[in-house]
């Protein structure tokens, strides 16, 4: 009877300390379906593939956003808690960026179901970024140290809007969050690097979420594409910012492969996914075989992580590893 008792409070425990991070593990994995579809054009086996991975991506969602609104449902200082968090409070888009995510892959398929559910992850979007930032400005007192680029996701999540919001109709709205998303990530772009330059270095924990420097001008590439209909000069900057910023992450490879694995490291995975993205549109509108081979060499890294991930994160679910108290 003791052992069911503690094993209860156990997983009472693991319940309250689930953290909002897990939605970026949905972000990954659909990040991974998208880049699938969009190595379709050239190569067509890539699609059942696609199909396959959107239905593990949904999957994933209901397991977590389940597992989540119980945890709110229960414990809702814990989740008090994390929106007051001032490196965790960044997290929350994933949210809503899982749900524009989740629409960009049915949009094809499913395109009924997309648009409900492409408008909900656009209303939770917009109201995020607005609680965010206030959030960020209000009289809370926030460290250089607690900068990292994990405070791009906000300004993330608003140029996905585009992605699949042109293709349903709503091109004014997507103007809108893509206007928004741009002057966000300029904003905190200055930002993150006068962190990363003049303060002391992000923590090892926290230390992947630099790949997130990718993901916002490959992400407003293909954005920007959708809302203009093709390549201009402004397309072409915006892609060819992501590469040096991969260039630039590259480098901290060696850095990466000697911490400890942590949910953080599943920022690795969705600016990958867009990079890839980013490089097939590119590659096909300027008719360009090294883009698209770039594109399916991202893309077969992205696969390695994501697998890889996934069983690291499982195999710290069964451990007890994670969902613990920092």
């Amino acid at each position: 009877m003791a052992e069911t008792t503690s094993a209860g409070t156990d997983t009472g425990n693991r319940l309250e300390h689930l953290p909002v991070t897990f939605f970026a593990i949905l972000m990954g994995l659909f990040g991974l379906t998208l880049a699938l579809h969009s190595a379709a054009g050239s190569y067509p086996s890539a699609g059942p593939l696609s199909l396959g991975m959107l239905w593990i991506g949904l999957a994933a969602f209901v397991l977590i956003a389940a597992l989540y609104i119980l945890k709110a449902i229960r414990h809702p200082g814990a989740v008090a808690a994390e929106w007051h968090h001032p490196v965790k409070l960044a997290f929350f888009p994933t949210i809503s960026i899982s749900l524009l995510l989740m629409a960009t892959a049915l949009a094809g398929p499913y395109p009924a179901i997309a648009e409900p559910i492409w408008i909900a992850g656009m209303a939770g979007q917009g109201v995020l970024t607005i609680a965010v930032i206030t959030g960020w400005i209000s009289h809370r007192s926030f460290q250089v140290g607690h900068l990292t680029p994990a405070w791009f996701i906000p300004a993330v999540g608003n140029v996905i809007v585009p992605v699949a919001g042109v293709g349903l109709g709503w091109v004014e709205t997507s103007w809108l969050f893509f206007s928004a998303g741009m002057i966000f990530w300029v904003v905190l772009l200055t930002l993150v690097f006068n962190r990363l330059i003049f303060h002391d270095p992000i923590p090892g924990r926290l230390f992947p979420t630099m790949v997130i420097l990718i993901a916002p001008p490959a992400v407003a590439f293909v954005a920007y594409v959708r809302l203009t209909g093709g390549v201009d000069p402004a397309a072409k900057m915006l892609v060819n910012m992501a590469y040096v910023f991969a260039a630039l992450v590259l480098v901290q490879v060696p850095k990466l492969r000697t911490l400890p694995f942590a949910l953080s490291w599943w920022a690795l995975s969705f600016p990958l996914a867009a990079l890839s993205i980013a490089s097939f549109t590119y590659g096909r509108a300027i008719g360009s075989a090294l883009h698209e081979g770039i594109g399916l060499a991202v893309l077969l890294a992205l696969v390695v992580v994501v697998v890889g991930l996934a069983f690291r994160t499982l195999l710290g679910a069964v451990r007890g590893e994670i969902c613990r108290p920092d």
